[in-house]
Formats: structure tokens, sequence, C-alpha cells
């Protein structure tokens, strides 16, 4: 059996291996299913249809898997799903996705939430990310891996975050934020590569020159979009080593929409 604390209330329905510790007064509904060596603490509500999997150490005054704040949900049994061996600290918030999303809330590995972030319905966060105090996802944001969110980073509806990309503290993010690049304001505007976080992910120089060499062609060479894709495809022509990285920033470029557009530089509009 879990270790239930005699002040939680943890419907019989619900699937806690035996592992699971759970702290006072802490609400757990009858479709959450939370795997081994997953710890959650005091006050907490975990509710919906909400898996958790392998040690996860979920702490106070959290709530996962409320229903998403969108005035067309109707009720529909949509689910948040979280992978193994996230820390999600006090006061996160996460929501359940809606059917027009695609009905997952989906949070991957080893990821940090500091206190108070909140995912809204629909949003997909990679692995090993880093989401600082404060950082708020409006619905249907994608963030891939190794992503930093400064402390109070606020990211717009539909918006998605390359990986490997950085955002400094009170960033406000209104378009795509491409990968590897570092952007500060509000709005948002680049600034450079995120190159000792790469270092520190075992990028070799010849890989952090390739990442240089593309957010040059992006914000610094005065190109047009498309002769920026073009230049950066040009990129890994000698040098096998930098081609997925290259073939990554590429595949996320062909996915911005027109009307959303990367985030720019406050040197110049990209056209």
């Amino acid at each position: 059996m879990a270790t239930i604390h005699s002040t939680a209330l943890v419907d019989p329905a619900a699937q806690l291996d035996a592992s699971v510790t759970v702290g006072p007064y802490t609400i757990i509904g009858p479709n959450v299913v939370i795997g081994a060596g997953s710890t959650v603490g005091s006050h907490c509500t975990i509710e919906g249809y909400t898996t958790i999997g392998l040690n996860n150490h979920v702490h106070s005054y959290t709530s996962l898997g409320a229903v998403p704040q969108d005035k067309k949900y109707a009720g529909e049994p949509t689910r948040l799903v979280i992978g193994n061996g996230n820390t999600i600290r006090e006061f996160c918030t996460f929501n359940a996705g809606t059917v027009n999303g695609g009905g997952v809330t989906q949070v991957g590995d080893d990821n940090l939430f500091m206190a108070y972030v909140h995912l809204a319905h629909d949003c997909h966060i990679g692995s090993h990310t880093i989401f600082a105090n404060n950082s708020q996802l409006a619905g249907h944001v994608v963030v891939g891996d190794w992503v930093i969110l400064g402390g109070f980073t606020v990211v717009r509806q539909f918006l998605r975050l390359g990986a490997h990309s950085f955002t400094a503290m009170c960033t406000l993010l209104f378009a795509d934020l491409p990968p590897y690049v570092t952007c500060q304001g509000q709005p948002a505007a680049a600034r450079t590569v995120n190159a000792e976080g790469l270092r520190r992910r075992g990028y070799s120089p010849t890989r952090i020159a390739a990442v240089r060499a593309m957010h040059k062609a992006l914000y610094r060479e005065n190109l047009t979009f498309d002769a920026a894709k073009d230049r950066i495809l040009q990129i890994a022509k000698d040098k096998p080593e930098v081609q997925a990285d290259v073939d990554m920033m590429l595949d996320f470029l062909a996915d911005v929409s027109p009307k959303v557009g990367i985030v720019r530089s406050r040197r110049r509009s990209l056209d």
C-alpha cells in the first residue's frame, strides 16, 4: 500500500504504486495514476484523467489535472500526462487538455518547474527543461527539450519554443522562438545563442560555431527569411557533424506560420 497521510483524501479507484507517498490534506481523484517512486506533498489536488510517471516529486499546494480554462470545454474526459523524474514545486497549476487541442497536456522527463508555474491546456513540454518561478504558458504552447524559461516569462497561446532556447527574466513572447536562441524583453527580442548551455551539454566547438552561424544568418546578415533558410542549409555541406543541428533548425523554421513569425532582433525586422 502507498504511504498516505491520515488527513489525505485518496479515491479508492486511484492507482498509486505501493512506493508512492502522499502528504497531509492532499486530494487525489478516481482517475489518477501515479507511478513508482513518486511523492506528493501536502495540500495538493490531483484530479481528472491524470497520469504521473516514475520518480516525480510534487510539492505542496500544487494543482494537477484541473479542467482547462477554456469556455468551449464541455466536460470531455481530456488528460494530463506527466513523464518521469520531474520536480514540480509549490503552487504550480497544470491543466488538462481540450478536445480541440488534441485532448492531452503533455510533460516529458527530467523537468524542473519552480514555484507558481502555469501550464494551460494542450501544452506539450519536452524533457530536461527548466521553468523558473512564475513562468506562465497559455494554451497550445510547444516547448522543446533543454529549454530554459527565466522567471516571469509569459508565452502567448499557440507558440513554439525550439530546443535549447532560453528566455531571460520577465520576457514576453508573441512569436516562435527558434532553437538555440536567447531572447529578452517585452516583447521579446533575439539576443544571441545559448552557447554556455550547449557547452554544458557537450556540444563541440564545431557544433557551437554552426549554431552561431545559423543565428547570424537569421539575425545579423540582413537576409530575408527565405534567404536565411537557404544560407543555413549551406552550413552543413562540409561539416557532417552539424547536420542534425541544421536539420533541427530548418525543420522548426519550416513550420513557422506567417501570421506568427519568429522572435526578431531589435536591430532590424525580418522580412
